[in-house]
């Protein structure tokens, strides 16, 4: 059969091998944004595998399932430190806003989504753990990453979609996997995820901030509305005990304090 390598029965070691790919990228990815740090090898190994394999150990830890898989898995950690060390060997810098990188952060992001849905599943656990997990491997070691670099996650705003597309990914495959189709879900989500998070990326798409989030213009008139009928019907009222309460000239003094007003 043509299409015998995505039976369900092969999802887990696709999955496998798309985490694998995954903790490259994003150990070269964080060999990138260590450059220019005045890190020696040793920080830059330290960003590095944080960075690939801090998301797929979080999750692991939390799923309590045994030792994390980055840690029994003998491929991971050499995979860890092989992007690492090529953004340590190699200026990389000035490809990160290229075509070809935005790319591969793109569907590594949705990687790592799948991936890490399709584990929670594995686990035995529900829809909504599996969406929370998903989204913690694609993120979660970016931002350890970032707190350990400049002390604010890249996730917390700032930036254009990325956790909220990782929340969609997971979000397809789980839905596919209650059709009974988790294949189809996972080369789906990863499809949806990569065009969104370029898509994002070309447009500037960010999650609104509390600064930019106000009432709505109607909403805002409906409430001025009761208020502003109230100060008419008063106003008159109001004007002529402002106008007693003020002085006939601008000479009269004013009423006398008491003295425990008075220091």
């Amino acid at each position: 059969m043509p299409l015998s390598w995505l039976s369900p029965e092969t999802v887990t070691e696709v999955t496998r091998y798309l985490d694998l790919v995954g903790v490259f990228a994003n150990a070269l990815l964080g060999g990138v944004l260590a450059r220019g740090r005045d890190l020696d090898l040793f920080g830059f190994l330290i960003i590095g595998i944080v960075s690939g394999l801090g998301g797929g150990i979080i999750r692991d830890v939390l799923l309590q399932h045994g030792t994390p898989v980055a840690l029994t898995d003998h491929a991971y950690l050499p995979t860890a430190t092989a992007g690492t060390l090529l953004a340590f060997v190699l200026d990389l810098r000035r490809h990160t806003s290229s075509r070809t990188f935005n790319l591969l952060d793109a569907t590594v992001l949705s990687f790592w989504a799948v991936a890490g849905a399709q584990k929670t599943l594995e686990a035995g656990l529900g829809w909504l753990p599996a969406l929370l997990l998903g989204m913690t491997t694609a993120v979660g070691g970016g931002a350890v990453r970032d707190l350990l670099l400049t002390g604010r996650p890249g996730i917390f705003g700032g930036n254009q979609l990325y956790a909220s597309v990782a929340l969609l990914v997971a979000g397809v495959l789980v839905l596919s996997t209650e059709l009974g189709a988790p294949t189809i879900g996972l080369v789906v989500g990863i499809l949806v995820g990569t065009v969104l998070r370029l898509t994002a990326l070309s447009r500037d798409w960010v999650l609104p901030s509390d600064r930019d989030w106000r009432p709505s213009s109607a909403y805002a008139r409906v409430r001025r509305r009761p208020r502003e009928a109230g100060d008419k019907r008063h106003g008159g009222r109001r004007g002529r005990k402002d106008r007693q309460a003020e002085p006939d000239c601008p000479g009269e003094e004013a009423p006398e304090e008491s003295p425990g007003s008075r220091e």
